[in-house]
């Protein structure tokens, strides 16, 4: 199929490698010109500025968006309802809020245009990978789309189906994406993944913290053990029930640096946890793990522990995400 890609950061950009290797034509436009010529050389066909992008595709058109949620989504929303027609589709798979996707699409469902939210996670791995996507839209729209998906898609490569699923033949999920429901629902699903994360992480540097912290000087001498952290974490790795790729990114972080000292331990949150949150209250849910996460990136901008560091190495790990550096950030 083809696809224009708007966005080629760390995901965008390795997305469209992916689908050009599974044989997708893809355009490609960045407000980098580097990026652009970079994927050009690889095979896909980069524009100048988003209009050359949009007239170069055959129609139906499908426009995927990868950029930051919020203004500059907005923008580039806007741009497109007057660059694109009837019959075409844009499709935003960055982490934008789900009530705003169901105001995108009331915009350009005013022009006959067809709007896809798309969840996706994967961070700098996906390009290997694959993605995990999560999506929300018209039924027949997504169907269309389906080639895409599919190639962004993990597959079911070697992990063994799940038990009593045998009645679930005709879903996609065992295959890495999934249709979710209407307009919105795909973020919907994204933002609360994201909020579970945030928790996850939060345990597991809160655990690590302990493990360090039992050789300090205000535990009896007799109960003080010098545990090397590298090689519990590597050991939980084989066989434990907190296996995951969370605790994977963290036993690589720890062998090669144990005390994490490359990372102050200022740990950015970029608004899903919030957006749980918030969902969770109107719900009535009591999410008491998700909210203390949440609370506890915020006094990591404060005061700085162990555990916030293994907060940050966990974020590079997965989504190379930078940290923001503090006045008392020491290499």
């Amino acid at each position: 199929m083809e696809l224009g890609m708007v966005g080629l950061g760390r995901m965008g950009g390795n997305m469209s490698r992916r689908l050009m290797r599974q044989n997708h034509k893809m355009f490609v436009w960045d407000a980098s010109p580097a990026a652009v010529q970079s994927l050009a050389k690889e095979g896909a066909t980069g524009a100048s500025t988003l209009a050359d992008m949009v007239r170069a595709m055959k129609t139906p058109r499908a426009v995927w968006i990868m950029l930051p949620a919020g203004a500059i989504t907005d923008a580039t929303m806007t741009e497109l309802s007057q660059l694109l027609t009837s019959g075409d589709t844009v499709i935003d798979g960055g982490n934008s809020y789900y009530l705003d996707d169901l105001r995108h699409a009331e915009e350009l469902g005013k022009k006959g245009i067809h709007f896809v939210d798309c969840g996706t996670s994967g961070g700098v791995w996906g390009l290997e990978r694959g993605y995990c996507l999560m999506m929300g839209g018209e039924k027949d729209v997504v169907q269309r789309l389906d080639p895409i998906f599919r190639s962004l898609a993990p597959g079911r490569g070697s992990l063994e189906p799940t038990p009593h699923r045998e009645n679930r033949k005709s879903s996609t999920a065992e295959l890495g994406y999934l249709h979710c429901g209407p307009v919105g629902s795909g973020h919907f699903v994204k933002m609360v993944h994201n909020g579970i994360e945030y928790g996850l992480m939060q345990a597991y540097a809160e655990g690590f913290q302990i493990l360090k912290q039992v050789s300090g000087d205000n535990i009896p001498a007799s109960r003080r053990y010098e545990l090397d952290l590298a090689d519990v974490a590597e050991v939980w790795r084989r066989g434990s029930v907190v296996a995951s790729w969370l605790l994977d990114l963290t036993a690589g972080s720890l062998a090669k640096s144990p005390d994490l000292g490359e990372y102050s331990g200022y740990v950015a949150d970029s608004g899903e946890g919030r957006w749980t949150i918030l969902a969770a209250i109107e719900e009535n849910v009591p999410a008491t793990v998700l909210s203390h996460a949440l609370y506890n990136r915020f006094r990591s901008r404060e005061e700085h522990a162990y555990a916030d560091k293994m907060l940050s190495a966990m974020r590079a790990g997965f989504g190379g995400h930078v940290e923001q550096k503090t006045p008392d950030h020491k290499k």
